[in-house]
């Protein structure tokens, strides 16, 4: 049977990113992320959710996203659900929780929209995987008209 654990969101962190170091000197990085999605309800009101994911970063990564990022700073983030178990020290119970593994990343944004960063969707990391930035041949007079050549979509 073929198995298959991919996520990709978009949302803005909740709180600052918390980095720390293993023994062996890797960095893990961690963070929350709010997912908002809106939706018309059974009477046509238009309603908000947000969701709420913990996510965790290894490496190079989890060390560019914690100096650049801050609360509130809207991020793409593609990763795998990985599913934590372990015993509660204080009152012995099991405790259980998801959580998304980073594994790729792109800043959305500019620089005041939550904190550092260049141009909307701008990662000036090695970690950006999408294919370097095409040559055109047009000089920056010529794109003044407003046009956008790299949006994605």
């Amino acid at each position: 049977m073929a198995n298959f654990n991919k996520v990709y969101l978009i949302g803005n962190l909740t709180r600052d990113p918390e980095l720390r170091v293993t023994p062996k000197g890797t960095a893990i990085c961690q963070f929350g992320l709010a997912v908002n999605r809106q939706f018309k309800d059974e009477s046509g009101a238009v309603r908000d959710e947000t969701t709420f994911v913990d996510i965790e970063a290894w490496g190079r990564q989890g060390e560019t996203i914690s100096k650049y990022c801050t609360k509130g700073r809207p991020l793409f983030v593609e990763g795998r659900l990985k599913f934590d178990q372990w015993e509660d020290k204080t009152s012995g119970q099991k405790r259980s929780k998801l959580k998304v593994v980073l594994e790729g990343f792109q800043f959305l944004g500019g620089r005041g929209e939550g904190g550092p960063g260049g141009e909307a969707g701008s990662d000036h990391s090695p970690e950006r995987n999408s294919p370097p930035a095409r040559n055109t041949g047009r000089t920056e007079s010529q794109d003044s008209d407003g046009v956008d050549e790299d949006v994605p979509f």
